[in-house]
């Protein structure tokens, strides 16, 4: 038995083709409607200056020494006697030593000098400093100092320079020359 072929179907001419319509789908989201693009998208450089700071190198030089600060010059008082008072150091009293016990004495004692009651147990204050590169004085007596026949405020600082005269109270009676070294 062999199979008999069967002629194909045919559409009647009476009857014309039915058409259906297009079946409407949902737009899929993965689905290409166009081509593919496959340029790379323009883009302005990023700005990485404010995340990123590179590391500078700087030349290595050897770390500068600094010698440490010198000795404040010695402030050397003559008095008019001849005798030399010393001020080795940054600073302090100018004065008589108290007849009290547990009181330091100053550190220019002037005890023994003549006329001595007018000098007060601190007569005056004495400082180096450095950035006038000279010694200052500040009167806190109750007699009075004279620097070069000026009397000094009390409680004012004053250069004290090589060669300055120096009084003690008003009598011209307790007289220095004042000597940097």
């Amino acid at each position: 038995m062999t199979p008999t072929p069967q002629p194909p179907i045919q559409p009647q001419p009476s009857q014309p083709p039915i058409q259906q319509p297009p079946i409407q789908q949902p737009p899929n989201q993965y689905q290409r409607t166009e081509q593919p693009n496959y340029q790379v998208p323009q883009q302005t450089p990023a700005d990485y200056s404010t995340v990123y700071q590179p590391r500078v190198s700087y030349p290595q030089t050897p770390p500068v020494y600094t010698p440490p600060p010198q000795r404040a010059p010695v402030l050397k008082l003559i008095h008019s006697s001849g005798r030399e008072f010393h001020l080795v150091g940054e600073g302090g009293f100018i004065g008589r030593r108290s007849q009290s016990p547990g009181i330091a004495p100053p550190e220019i004692d002037l005890t023994g000098i003549p006329n001595e009651g007018i000098v007060s147990r601190r007569h005056a204050r004495v400082d180096w400093d450095w950035s006038q590169n000279a010694y200052m004085i500040v009167d806190m007596s109750t007699n009075g100092i004279y620097l070069n026949n000026s009397l000094l405020t009390p409680g004012m600082q004053y250069r004290l320079l090589n060669g300055d005269a120096l009084r003690f109270g008003q009598d011209n009676l307790v007289n220095f020359t004042a000597y940097v070294m």
